[in-house]
């Protein structure tokens, strides 16, 4: 594929015969709203034209979303299926229903207990192939299915890096497989821990090849498809 900025071609310049647009998506937007946006941008040069993103990233997350233009549509299933890096902030101390903020707290839990040397030995016990079940709170879907209806999943968590454990706020760099649930894996570490947490950040750094630094801000690529096209 050829580069212009951050955009990459299938062929030439022509979004209509493929083009990947690299996203740095800000918080509380959409995986929708993001490829709506581009696809009102790219109307002015192209009318119709298909835009959809290789994989869904919560509103509460910001980080790598590849948008996929054109032809490069059909592929969407393959970049969905890319390894994944993401850096997630995990607060004990408090459970939520949804694992994340999107749900407000119910449960209280101590963390005097939790240090370094305990948090390096809990996160050893995710590396390798686990299993995963989605939170059980009610409002969350998944792929259009309610997660309490979901089986568990077999994902593989190839690298956890601890960057920072400044209590009750851990920060890690996870590396993992599609279908990991982030916010599973900070509950379970909760409960490994002998507490309770929640996943209250998170930022998708890397899927396959496309890392976040060579993404598009959204005023970035507004800019750039209204002054080209």
């Amino acid at each position: 594929m050829s580069k212009w900025g951050n955009i990459f071609f299938r062929e030439g310049e022509d979004f209509r015969a493929g083009a990947v647009f690299v996203v740095d998506k800000p918080l509380h937007w959409t995986s929708f709203d993001v490829v709506n946006k581009v696809r009102i941008c790219l109307r002015k040069g192209y009318g119709k034209i298909k835009v959809g993103h290789a994989g869904t990233l919560d509103p509460l997350a910001s980080g790598v979303v590849i948008v996929c233009v054109g032809k490069e549509t059909k592929k969407i299933e393959e970049y969905m299926g890319q390894e994944k890096e993401y850096v997630a902030e995990i607060t004990f101390g408090h459970t939520t229903p949804s694992y994340d903020l999107e749900t407000s707290f119910d449960k209280e839990f101590p963390y005097e207990q939790v240090d370094r040397a305990c948090l390096e030995r809990a996160v050893q016990q995710f590396i390798g192939e686990i299993e995963q079940f989605p939170p059980s709170y009610s409002a969350v879907r998944v792929d259009g299915v309610r997660a309490y209806e979901m089986k568990s999943r077999k994902v593989m968590v190839r690298e956890i890096e601890i960057l920072k454990a400044e209590f009750p706020i851990v920060e890690l760099r996870i590396v993992c497989s599609k279908g990991t649930y982030i916010r599973s894996l900070a509950h379970d570490l909760g409960k490994v821990c002998g507490s309770g947490s929640h996943l209250s950040a998170l930022r998708r750094t890397r899927v396959g090849d496309f890392r976040v630094e060579d993404g598009f801000k959204m005023d970035e690529i507004i800019g750039v498809l209204q002054e080209t096209l």
